[in-house]
């Protein structure tokens, strides 16, 4: 797949479709549409205000409103402005620009497919043979194409095309119907009996049809020569190019890519490319293994239906046999033939009898539970709910020992600190963990233009340069490295204000 400019450009045009007053915008397009089909392309605002106000829908709806629907739609590229100065007779009328609005070709086409969704349940999908025979004789009129005029071949290849689209989308379409969950729940109950042989027989005469087509189309297109679709599509890419279009600029080598594009789709369609199964092949396949999914879901409702009738009959046998029951002994016994599991499972183990007795039965001993487990990997026993634990005392341990830890830190600081000054130069020897704690408070007074910081419990403090051209040896237990001689003098209260 090829990303392209086109492809990942934002389509403005179709905003007016889900915003907030989408119905005043839908409503004013659809109007601007009905007038387009019938070859009014161009509306006053004037025009479209009378025209909704007509319906009671728009009751309240004023002009102003009108206006500003229409000059929202125009920045959004839905409606094309021109000023209309014709009915001009003063300057006034002028200034204040009256404008005649009309719809852009890429609304057009939005509210089209719009349309085509609004009618999407009502029309429906359908089977067509008949486009199947139709394309078989284009087809085979195609080697005569070279002794017609370059409209007639324009005219020749788009019926081709047309057909071949509708051909595809119609099945695809009518095939979603049927594979989709609504259908495979009607077909579960009874009132599919009625009209199944219909569908199986409008599938089958499909399939022949397809069946007898296809092959014809394979023997048509073997016998096409590449010089003549060589000649088609050159003469179907100049009528293409000859066509004068308003602002549109032609590419004659992407059309031409386009209409061979088609051609192999046609091709690959009913004869296969690369030795690859045909699409026309898998939709023979496809509408088959539906004919038996239909076939199988009538079957089950007809046995479900005949099982009914003779389970009535064996219910009332079974009522009459435990009537004629003499004990609960022999209730269930006859309980334990008829409802019983039939193949029941035994469990193997040392388990603990009341009795050593051969004569006592089930019914005799105790019940026994034996918890089991399913044999599978993934297996995992489900967690034991509890409610919440109160923690308060263990947290409140744990913060004191936090706190007295951070106090034992703050002393052991403070030890290396002489008259409010920390001179590396002079430290002793010193661990890691105190070792870092300075190395970030002069990372922080570093950092500040005033080389001033604050430590974690808000000592201020800052940085004297004075002895940082001087080098000194910082020692700790875990090795020595050698640093500018910085020295850090803190602050009282009363001084850092």
């Amino acid at each position: 797949m090829k990303i392209s400019e086109k492809l990942v450009k934002p389509i403005h045009e179709a905003k007016y479709l889900d915003v907030e007053n989408s119905d005043r915008y839908r409503s004013i397009t659809r109007l601007f549409y009905l007038n387009y089909e019938k070859l009014k392309y161009w509306m006053y605002q004037e025009e479209v205000y009378e025209e909704l106000t007509e319906d009671a829908y728009f009751a309240g709806y004023t002009v102003e409103q009108c206006q500003q629907d229409l000059e929202t739609l125009t920045n959004w590229g839905n409606l094309a402005t021109i000023q209309d100065t014709r009915r001009v007779t003063s300057i006034e009328e002028f200034k204040n620009k009256k404008f005649r609005y009309q719809l852009t070709e890429t609304t057009v086409e939005i509210e089209r497919m719009v349309i085509r969704l609004e009618n999407l349940f009502i029309e429906g999908a359908s089977l067509e043979p008949t486009l199947l025979e139709r394309l078989r004789f284009s087809l085979g009129r195609m080697a005569e194409m070279r002794e017609n005029d370059t409209e007639k071949i324009y005219g020749w290849w788009n019926e081709l095309n047309n057909d071949f689209i509708r051909l595809n989308q119609n099945y695809q379409d009518y095939m979603r119907e049927l594979n989709s969950v609504k259908a495979e729940e009607m077909m579960k109950t009874k009132e599919f009996l009625v009209f199944k042989d219909r569908l199986i027989e409008y599938l089958r005469s499909f399939v022949k049809s397809l069946q007898v087509n296809v092959t014809a189309i394979e023997q048509i297109l073997k016998k096409i020569q590449p010089e003549t679709v060589q000649y088609v599509l050159d003469q179907v890419t100049v009528y293409e190019m000859s066509i004068p279009r308003i602002e549109v600029e032609l590419d004659e080598e992407q059309i031409y890519e386009r209409m061979k594009g088609r051609w192999e789709n046609i091709q690959n369609w009913f004869a296969g490319a690369g030795g690859a199964e045909s699409e026309a092949m898998k939709v023979f396949d496809t509408t088959n293994e539906v004919i038996r999914k239909i076939t199988r879901y009538a079957n089950r409702l007809s046995e479900q239906n005949n099982s009914g009738a003779n389970r009535r009959e064996e219910y009332r046998k079974l009522s009459v046999m435990f009537a004629k029951c003499r004990n609960i002994g022999e209730a269930h016994k006859l309980s334990a033939m008829v409802f019983g599991v039939e193949k029941p499972l035994h469990f193997k183990g040392d388990f603990a009898r009341q009795t050593e007795s051969i004569n006592s039965g089930v019914f005799d001993e105790e019940p026994r539970e034996i918890q089991i487990q399913p044999r599978i990997r993934n297996y995992r026993e489900k967690a034991k709910r509890s409610g919440i634990q109160d923690r308060t005392r263990e947290k409140e341990t744990v913060r004191q020992a936090m706190l007295e830890r951070l106090e034992e830190e703050r002393r052991l600081l403070k030890g290396y600190i002489v008259n409010n000054r920390l001179e590396f130069a002079s430290l002793p020897e010193i661990e890691p963990q105190v070792r870092d704690v300075f190395l970030t408070w002069l990372s922080k007074g570093l950092e500040n233009k005033s080389h001033r910081a604050k430590t974690e419990d808000g000592q201020i403090f800052s940085i004297l340069l004075e002895d940082a051209d001087r080098t000194c040896v910082l020692k700790c237990t875990d090795g020595t490295f050698r640093m500018p001689a910085y020295t850090i003098v803190f602050h009282d209260r009363a001084d850092a204000k």
